[in-house]
């Protein structure tokens, strides 16, 4: 099982920026796929960003590419999230998660198997 912490997120003005963080131990990090996913009040949790293992490979929901970069350090186990742009629309409570064991690669919420508890952002127009 892997742990998650997760930074505290915020209240930003529409097209401003926030950087999330998320640190994670309990297992060998750079031996699983990291991602982001977010709920809305309202709405189910959605995906919006992963990255796999080695950091080459990332994928983005179509709602936030061109805006948001997820990256991560291996060597101090955290992954990241740029969030450029902001819209109302990205107001949520923001996860990250950790891929279930083997997995290099991740997308839906099944090949996640560790959360964090989520931090808030707000994003006023």
């Amino acid at each position: 099982q892997v742990q998650l912490v997760e930074s505290v997120g915020g209240l930003v003005q529409a097209g401003g920026s926030l950087r999330l963080s998320c640190a994670a131990s309990g297992r060998t990090f750079s031996t699983y796929a990291m991602g982001w996913f977010r709920q809305a009040p309202g709405k189910e949790r959605e995906f919006v960003s992963s990255i796999s293992c080695s950091g080459g490979t990332t994928y983005y929901a179509d709602s936030v590419k061109g805006r948001f970069t997820i990256s991560r350090d291996n060597a101090k186990n955290t992954v990241y999230l740029q969030m450029n742009s902001l819209k109302p629309d990205d107001t949520a409570v923001y996860y990250c998660a950790a891929a279930r064991s083997g997995r290099c690669y991740g997308e839906g919420e099944n090949d996640f198997g560790s959360w964090g508890q989520g931090t808030q952002v707000t994003v006023s127009s």
